[in-house]
């Protein structure tokens, strides 16, 4: 990373080192991603413990995020990054609180302490921390993000273990049709209809890939990616896939409502916890700053990724 910008005549200030971290975690318990006043969120309680781990190395990072998931929504793939100073970098490698010296030495051992924080409960982990490409942005740089939906009608294994990420759905589900749905919504297009409005935002959106199967045990899998998506734009989509796996709508309708624009009352809007946020796709790391560049000249709104 580039040094700070500093005034003439005065010296450079340290140069900031990105770190990439991979994170897990379970939604079910968090307001949320982004950090807000007197709720429990992924984002604040990293950076409460980001605070804890730096507390005597100057103001603690913040952090950026691939993906700003919903209230409730899982992650199995979040990415995020942060910035860190040469001197708190240097930090992580000397022995914490008297300990003898660390086995793991600078992004691994955040990455260590960070999941070894109390305060830092078991439904968030820091899968993996590392030194970031050049140009890498948490946010800019995604090429797209990839989402699953968990739904078990009857026909399917109601698993208790799952019960938190799993939606338990009690009429039977026509899976074909609901791909066939799924597959008619492919491509870039205005997603107006499926998206919670906000002022001044875009609702185009490449969708990559939506498709529909059951798995071993009969469950219902969503498979979902595209380069941004709007608020509850993931949840929404399955909402009208359900219709049609009902027999409410029938297989063409969803593009139908779509292309009309118009946010309606055929379908609802499903729960957020059968919904899982599984990968986040970046290019080459030499590709990574022009990635970004370009992501930000097309002026996706400030909630893209999220849902």
């Amino acid at each position: 990373m580039e040094g700070l910008p500093h005034a003439e005549g005065e010296p450079a200030r340290d140069p900031r080192i990105r770190l990439r971290l991979d994170l897990a975690y379970d939604g079910t318990a968090f307001s949320g991603w982004a950090r807000q006043p007197g709720l429990r969120t992924v984002q604040g309680e990293l950076e409460i413990a980001l605070a804890t781990v730096l507390a005597k190395h100057g103001p603690p990072p913040t952090l950026t995020v691939a993906g700003r998931t919903d209230v409730g929504v899982h992650a199995l793939g979040q990415v995020a990054h942060l910035d860190l100073t040469p001197a708190q970098l240097s930090s992580l490698d000397r022995p914490h609180r008297g300990g003898p010296a660390p086995k793991s030495f600078g992004p691994a051992a955040l990455a260590r302490r960070l999941n070894g924080i109390a305060g830092l409960q078991s439904d968030v982990v820091v899968t993996h921390a590392t030194l970031a490409p050049p140009g890498f942005d948490a946010r800019f740089s995604a090429l797209w993000r990839r989402y699953e939906y968990r739904i078990a009608d009857p026909a399917a294994l109601r698993d208790p273990r799952r019960r938190g990420h799993t939606l338990w759905h009690p009429a039977d589900l026509d899976v074909e049709a609901m791909d066939a749905a799924a597959r008619s919504l492919l491509g870039l297009h205005d997603f107006a209809a499926f998206c919670r409005p906000r002022p001044g935002a875009t609702t185009i959106r490449t969708l990559q890939d939506f498709g529909w199967m059951r798995d071993a045990h009969g469950v219902l899998v969503a498979t979902v990616r595209a380069d941004a998506f709007c608020h509850s734009m993931v949840r929404a989509l399955v909402g009208a896939c359900v219709a049609v796996g009902e027999a409410k709508l029938p297989t063409t309708r969803p593009a139908g409502i779509r292309d009309e624009a118009v946010r309606g009352s055929e379908f609802i809007v499903l729960p957020a916890k059968g919904l899982t946020l599984v990968e986040v796709g970046y290019p080459d790391d030499d590709e990574m700053a022009a990635r970004a560049a370009l992501t930000r000249a097309r002026r996706f709104d400030h909630d893209a990724g999220i849902d």
